[in-house]
């Protein structure tokens, strides 16, 4: 049904995360980030709550394991969860309850954590986690190339309808903040055509917003400056 990549930019200090699922606008319960916290996906039969919660314990300073396995002794239903767990030293964590639907599979690699639940095979996550730790560049670009190695690696066993894209860095918003809702064929392609059109002009919505009086421009109609 879901299968994701949680990770760090260890030269960055980034977090973000990649998402895809049969069901509608995964991106809208799944994903949580917290800028120089960390990054948690709730997934599988999805406690969006659990997002929050583990965030605050590693805010608290407590490490990822820890953080949630006490986000989940609060919950009464942890063998229906699937969740992963970075923080800001890139150590990560990663739960699959006994109820986690189909074949599925959690991973921790360098700076990431991947998993998924009623994949084709549990090598989807084995290609999201190997094709993470091979790349370079921006942590956006690396996870949609995580994404896109898992598609070919099998994917979920039936079709992928929604997708995700989100990263923090610096800001106390997401940088990056794409998502495709529900698209009745490759989602994931379609979120990397988001990323190709937004990545052009990710620095300038963050220039603007910080100093909006030295922005050379704002590329709308209408704005002659």
């Amino acid at each position: 049904m879901t299968f994701s990549l949680t990770a760090r930019c260890a030269e960055t200090g980034q977090f973000g995360i990649a998402i895809s699922s049969s069901s509608i606008a995964v991106g809208a319960r799944c994903p949580w980030l917290q800028p120089g916290i960390g990054a948690v996906s709730s997934q599988n039969i999805t406690l969006p709550a659990l997002g929050p919660r583990t965030l605050e314990r590693l805010a608290a300073g407590q490490a990822p394991s820890a953080a949630l396995a006490e986000s989940l002794a609060g919950d009464g239903y942890a063998e229906y969860r699937q969740v992963t767990v970075i923080d800001a030293q890139g150590r990560s964590a990663h739960h699959s309850g006994a109820h986690t639907l189909g074949v599925h599979q959690a991973r921790s690699g360098r700076d990431c954590v991947g998993a998924g639940n009623m994949l084709a095979s549990p090598a989807v996550v084995e290609a999201l986690v190997e094709s993470f730790e091979a790349s370079q560049g921006a942590l956006a670009e690396r996870l949609l190339r995580a994404m896109q190695a898992a598609m070919a690696a099998g994917g979920e066993a039936g079709p992928v309808h929604s997708a995700a894209l989100l990263v923090v860095g610096d800001a106390s918003w997401p940088i990056v903040n794409l998502r495709v809702d529900w698209a009745e064929t490759d989602p994931i392609g379609e979120l990397a055509a988001l990323w190709r059109a937004y990545e052009p002009q990710l620095q300038d919505y963050l220039d603007r917003a910080v100093r909006p009086d030295l922005a050379p421009g704002y590329g709308v109609p209408g704005d002659d400056r």
